[in-house]
């Protein structure tokens, strides 16, 4: 998922009277297109969300789905928002859970397998360079076939650093609102796919299958040190604009003051079920009317495509299991092409490696930020090229 809390297709206040009848054609164009909710006051469609949320999150933590608190709110967001709803989370809240993630993924450390990894770091590399590299010919073919206009798709293929594709693919003569839109797409299907595969394929069992506690007994100083660290790490990434960083550097301030004995993580059930309805909500809201329509005609290609890699990806994780032992589980989510937000709130809802996964996830994200956009830019330029 991208490390850039501003939504791609924020919606901007609605025009009201005389305001309405004068406003230019441009402004009107930037807002998605009316629908069904739209003419419901702001709060109601947020209660409804939240309604929607709930309900859709209940079922599928009672169908033992991993990560159905992730799942509910994305796919009741994108409900809402192909029916007029126009929201968006803002970028506090949104940083807020980022954060969260960041202490979650800091708790499941295990020196051990970091260690292993550490050991091993030729092979786990080649995987997930393979992966860029996959990602990339997929974008290029598709680039070369005019499936999308210009050089979007080499952009909109790049399995990560969203932010920083969006803003090439502008620079290059791509269309941004596609690339956002084929990133979250990715995002949404290797969020939905790991959780189906993690519980119809490996039979791992989440949600009301394990007793969870939503309210235990909680430390509440620990918890305000837990999160004022936290808080305090993610603010200095946004200000500084470090990608994925509102997640990246909580994990490690948290993790360093853990094993340093100066906090111990309080992470109640009930503030982490509230952070992944946000993170569920920030994916799902991405995808309004206007933007399936202006994708309609690729959506085949696209979607292809993302399966494409998946699967690719998937053999890259038969291949860690087979030669390494690797758990098949902990090595599926460990090559998924992201977001590394979605697959940590599944692994930590599934009985798999958390450290392995997100050392590999954390090692995938690093090097497409150092070297996806400028490996793009060299396909993109290849592309224009003829």
């Amino acid at each position: 998922m991208p490390s850039d809390s501003k939504h791609e297709d924020r919606p901007q206040p609605e025009p009201h009277g005389a305001e309405a009848a004068t406003g230019s054609e441009a402004a009107a164009s930037a807002l998605p297109a009316p629908g069904l909710l739209t003419p419901l006051p702001v709060l109601l469609r947020w209660v409804i969300l939240f309604i929607l949320s709930f309900a859709i999150a209940g079922g599928l933590f009672l169908a033992h789905i991993p990560g159905a608190l992730l799942l509910g709110p994305m796919v009741a967001a994108i409900l809402v928002a192909t029916n007029g709803a126009r929201l968006s989370v803002h970028r506090y809240p949104y940083i807020f859970a980022h954060s969260l993630i960041g202490c979650i993924i800091a708790r499941s450390i295990d020196l051990g397998t970091l260690a292993t990894v550490a050991d091993d770091w030729v092979i786990f590399l080649a995987i997930v360079l393979s992966i860029i590299g996959a990602s990339t010919l997929f974008g290029y073919l598709m680039a070369k076939a005019d499936v999308l206009p210009g050089t979007t798709a080499i952009w909109g293929t790049s399995a990560g650093a969203a932010s920083a594709m969006v803003l090439m693919a502008e620079a290059h003569g791509g269309d941004p609102r596609l690339v956002a839109f084929m990133q979250y797409l990715r995002v949404a299907f290797v969020a939905t796919g790991a959780s189906l595969v993690a519980a119809f394929v490996f039979n791992a069992e989440g949600g009301a299958t394990k007793a969870v506690i939503w309210f235990p007994e909680t430390d509440w100083l620990d918890l305000a040190l837990t999160l004022a660290a936290a808080l305090a790490a993610a603010s200095v990434a946004a200000r500084f604009r470090i990608p994925a960083g509102t997640m990246l550097l909580p994990l490690i301030v948290t993790t360093t003051l853990h094993v340093m004995g100066y906090i111990t993580l309080q992470l109640p059930e009930w503030l982490l079920a509230l952070g992944y309805g946000v993170i569920g909500w920030r994916i799902g809201l991405s995808f309004t009317r206007r933007i399936l329509r202006h994708a309609a005609g690729a959506l085949p290609q696209i979607v292809g495509s993302i399966l494409v890699l998946m699967a690719f990806c998937g053999g890259m994780a038969f291949l860690l299991w087979s030669l390494h032992d690797i758990d098949p589980l902990t090595a599926y989510l460990a090559t998924s092409p992201g977001g590394l937000d979605s697959i940590a709130i599944i692994a930590a809802t599934t009985p798999v490696d958390m450290s392995f996964i997100m050392a590999l996830q954390t090692m995938r994200l690093i090097l497409i930020i150092l070297i996806g956009p400028p490996i793009s830019d060299f396909v993109a330029r290849r592309v224009a090229k003829g």
